[in-house]
């Protein structure tokens, strides 16, 4: 599944790197904890948070995420626009909770780290 038919499914809000949206979602992760989003996410996932500072963007780099859903209504400042469009990241947004979504997601079939690993 891409992040083009994420966004259609979920009805997500592309704030960053549209020209991106064709990357294939391997599956999904949330936390709102940067490090537990570098030790655990894996490359390709998808990774569901509410934070909307810089630093995402470069865990999601780091990591190299497919993209970043920032739930809750949360809006990303321009300096996280900026870093996301220069390094190729999506960031996607929704009012919808991160528990809404991440169901969404696993109803989807996207995996999570202990599908994909099992």
């Amino acid at each position: 599944m891409t992040l083009e038919e994420i966004c259609r499914q979920l009805h997500l809000e592309v704030r960053a790197a549209p020209g991106k949206l064709g990357a294939e979602v391997t599956g999904g992760y949330a936390s709102d904890l940067l490090s537990c989003v570098m030790a655990k996410a894996q490359a390709g996932f998808v990774w569901v948070t509410l934070q909307s500072h810089p630093n995402i963007v470069a865990v999601a780099s780091l990591a190299n995420l497919a993209g970043i859903i920032i739930t809750e209504g949360m809006n990303p400042d321009p300096a996280t626009i900026e870093k996301a469009e220069e390094q190729g990241i999506p960031i996607l947004t929704t009012p919808l909770t991160t528990f809404t979504v991440v169901g969404r997601l696993f109803e989807l079939g996207v995996p999570g780290v202990d599908d994909v690993s099992a």
